[in-house]
């Protein structure tokens, strides 16, 4: 039945890698502790509409390193897994707005980028599937009416002009009684979307605009820490350790100290617990812009002395984010190696997608230039859904910890706890 799929996620395949038995082991012990307590959790704080994960797996470590509150790529989920989406696309807007018969969706300004299109193409089906009437308002100011666009799937998405009528957005005589962003409004908060009566999904707040995160990977390392507890666990399994800088000026080589210090004592921090567990690798962190997404504003080092030398490019590079945003904070995140392969040793990560509390699908990241300590959000990366396996339960018990339902099952916890970690973070932003 469909709502026993929705309530931890699919039974899916996953890529060729070692072991997780410390944490799959102990998720798989604790597995209805850790439903009743996700359950508990919800009515408590309620889950933003979706959201995407991105995860890196160790083999001896899994963690969120990226929660996206405005996610891209539903082109890239298993068809197969669309009846999950609608049926919690469906459960998610009957909770956050009961009276809606019409969606408006808003999505990037990226008029040339098909693949985004595709991805929005995809939730407006979701969103039509799960009973409701959407249409596609563009930001652009090059949209003066509306524009057809052909995509490569052979769908034929069209934008429409955003109009404002007092404190009502509409198209035409269409006006809906929930807007639903696919926006993360990087470049800010537009005049359009202020003050308005229509609900706005997620709210402005969860911008890019607003949100820093290392705000949000501060709520999820107090969550990881009373999640390891319920489990038995040491929660810097499941944890980045981090740190964050502010004041920064890549260009002109300003707040180096803060940065240099940070990263000292992070490489530090990682190679205790690298000790304790007997680990035989090189610590590392990824330096991130501490606002923005597309991958972009990001870079690894293994020591002090690759910040003291950084070449004009890779200055260059780290100064800018998305629609030339300046980077003036950042956030130093353990860097968690990916040990996760597909075909010929191609580098993978998993990127778990939710609409509401459930999972509903995900894919791999791959790419074939980039190495275990890279970043694979990167140009030249492609994707491969996760699969069906033969059925859409949760883990099998039945089976080695290291099997792979059992390892999905896995994912979809770690993502479902940074998804609690950023509904939180919603609820202090609109409490303040």
């Amino acid at each position: 039945m469909i709502v026993q799929v929705l309530q931890s996620g699919p039974h899916l395949i996953t890529a060729n890698t070692g072991p997780l038995h410390i944490i799959e082991s102990n998720l798989l012990d604790h597995q209805s502790r850790i439903e009743a307590w996700f359950r508990k959790q919800w009515q408590l704080t309620p889950p933003p509409l979706y959201a995407s994960v991105d995860l890196r797996n160790a083999g001896f470590k899994l963690a969120p390193v990226d929660t996206n509150l405005f996610p891209a790529g539903f082109n890239n989920l298993n068809p197969k897994l669309l009846p999950l989406a609608y049926h919690a696309m469906q459960s998610a807007l009957q909770r956050l707005s009961p009276q809606a018969c019409g969606v408006l969706l808003i999505p990037e300004n990226h008029t040339r980028n098909l693949h985004y299109l595709e991805s929005v193409a995809t939730i407006q089906h979701i969103i039509a599937q799960a009973g409701y009437e959407v249409r596609i308002g563009s930001l652009s100011p090059d949209i003066e009416t509306e524009k057809s666009i052909q995509l490569q799937s052979g769908k034929t998405l069209r934008l429409e002009a955003l109009q404002r009528d007092n404190n009502k957005l509409h198209i035409g005589d269409f006006y809906p009684c929930s807007i639903l962003l696919n926006n993360d409004l990087s470049s800010g908060r537009p005049e359009i979307l202020e003050n308005l009566t229509q609900q706005i999904i997620p709210p402005l707040e969860a911008g890019w605009s607003n949100r820093l995160k290392s705000a949000h990977f501060t709520v999820y390392r107090d969550l990881a820490l009373e999640f390891a507890e319920l489990i038995g666990i040491d929660p810097w399994l499941i944890d980045p350790l981090m740190r964050n800088c502010g004041c920064i000026n890549f260009m002109k080589r300003e707040g180096y100290e803060c940065l240099e210090e940070n990263v000292a004592e992070l490489l530090v921090a990682i190679q205790k617990k690298y000790d304790e567990y007997n680990i035989d690798k090189k610590p590392f962190v990824f330096i991130k812009a501490d606002a923005g997404s597309y991958g972009m504003g990001v870079m690894t080092v293994s020591s002090v002395d690759e910040i003291q030398t950084l070449n004009r490019k890779q200055r260059t590079r780290m100064d800018t984010t998305k629609e030339g945003q300046k980077v003036e904070k950042v956030i130093i995140q353990e860097g968690v190696y990916t040990s996760e392969t597909i075909g010929e040793d191609n580098v993978a990560e998993p990127v778990v997608y939710m609409i509401d509390q459930f999972v509903v699908g995900g894919f791999y990241r791959v790419h074939a230039e980039k190495g275990h300590t890279e970043n694979l959000n990167s140009p030249g990366m492609h994707f491969e859904p996760l699969a069906f396996a033969e059925s859409c339960n949760s883990p099998d018990h039945d089976l080695n910890p290291n099997a792979e339902p059992n390892r999905f099952y896995a994912y979809g916890v770690i993502a479902r706890l940074a998804l609690l970690a950023a509904a939180q973070e919603s609820h202090e932003h609109a409490s303040t």
